[in-house]
């Protein structure tokens, strides 16, 4: 991954968690880590965890950012945010979230998906 892409990712990060936070969520952690996996946000919104995927792009030639969360990644955000759940004790619902960052033009666009994904089994 070229510093370029690190920076991307930092940057989308850093909107998802303002947009969040202006959405009155409550955030938890960045960047918390379990195995193989790193949850890029844990948040609070009053009903529960929300598990949160940001992916950025500064443009649309690999695919939409939301389109590249496939099963494998959706499997490794399940069993880190159950190893979260675990460890911190929380007992509450859980809901996983892709927000997509679009950085192509000069004013960045955030989009939101809330329940992207659920749990099978």
């Amino acid at each position: 991954m070229t510093a370029d892409h690190i920076e991307v990712g930092r940057k989308g990060e850093e909107l998802a968690a303002e947009f969040l936070r202006q959405k009155s969520y409550r955030i938890l952690e960045r960047n918390w880590r379990h195995s193989r996996c790193e949850v890029d946000i844990i948040a609070s919104n009053g009903d529960g965890l929300v598990i949160v995927e940001v992916k950025s792009r500064t443009s649309d030639e690999f695919g939409t950012p939301e389109e590249s969360v496939d099963a494998d990644k959706r499997d490794m955000l399940i069993a880190a945010a159950n190893a979260y759940s675990e460890q911190t004790g929380a007992d509450v619902p859980l809901r996983f979230d892709i927000i997509a960052v679009d950085l192509s033009d000069k004013r960045p666009e955030i989009v939101h998906f809330e329940d992207a994904f659920y749990p099978v089994g």
